[in-house]
């Protein structure tokens, strides 16, 4: 079984986008994939009678073309105001919940035990895990509460790639603070990075690479364009939650844009070293 982790140097960098098109490339190899997401803050839901997950993990296993269940993520934070969330365990209500409450009293016992129990029985069934990091694995103020990256990755024995949104700006200033950021007994997890949402002219960026590698010994293994996509909305704070219905033509359209994605992904993101990486 092997492990490939993608963290963000922040929110929006394209983490679930990456992971789907990743579990796509990798399902048209030949492996039994499967996507991870510990813990979601999310309105975007997937409901069943059975349980509840984030859409987000959804549309990475139809990317996988894997069963959905709950396992694929076993946290759900439905955000409702005021520090409160309304917790989803396994994919069944638990109870609303007060930030403070839930990083103190709350992850580090309960929680992590649910992730780690929930990406064990993946492993247990997959031949690849795709796991997708919450935020940034840098927010320093609150690494002894995160369960969604780096401890995560470590329980996984994942290979990191870090991935930032260059539309924004700062990229490279993203991704080193970032390393440094980064408790050392993790650093050693991040194995490449990624630049999302590129658009111009990619001689101007090459330059960087080298530096940023002098830096950080860790080398650039992929330049992704901007892209428009088709896809349900994707986790946001900011956003109303729009009803999707999951009838065949829908999925339908959600796999014929996962392909068309994941194309565009396999043509500029080293698929070789990344499978290197995972052996």
């Amino acid at each position: 079984m092997k492990s490939l982790m993608i963290q963000g140097t922040s929110s929006g960098a394209g983490k679930t986008t990456l992971v789907a098109a990743l579990c796509r490339i990798f399902s048209e190899k030949g492996y039994r994939v499967a996507p991870f997401k510990s813990q979601n803050m999310s309105n975007f839901a997937y409901i069943t009678p059975e349980f509840e997950i984030s859409r987000a993990q959804v549309i990475q296993a139809i990317g996988a073309r894997c069963d959905i269940t709950s396992d694929l993520n076993p946290i759900l934070l439905k955000p409702v105001g005021n520090y409160y969330s309304m917790v989803y365990l396994n994919g069944k209500y638990y109870k609303k919940m007060h930030a403070k409450n839930y990083y103190e009293k709350f992850v580090n016992s309960e929680g992590i035990k649910i992730a780690s129990k929930s990406l064990k029985t993946l492993q247990e069934n997959f031949d690849l895990i795709i796991l997708e990091g919450a935020g940034s694995p840098a927010e320093i103020n609150l690494q002894k509460y995160d369960i969604a990256n780096m401890r995560i990755a470590q329980k996984a024995n994942a290979s990191v790639l870090l991935v930032s949104d260059i539309d924004k700006g700062g990229s490279f200033a993203s991704l080193v603070g970032t390393m440094k950021l980064i408790e050392k007994k993790y650093q050693k997890l991040v194995k490449g990075f990624v630049f999302n949402k590129f658009r111009g002219d990619i001689e101007v960026l090459k330059p960087g690479f080298q530096k940023l590698k002098n830096i950080t010994k860790i080398p650039v293994m992929g330049i992704i364009p901007m892209m428009k996509l088709n896809l349900p909305e994707e986790d946001s704070l900011n956003a109303k939650p729009k009803d999707f219905l999951w009838t065949k033509k829908n999925i339908s359209k959600i796999d014929n844009e996962l392909n068309n994605l994941a194309k565009t992904v396999k043509s500029n993101i080293d698929i070789k070293s990344i499978e290197r990486m995972l052996k």
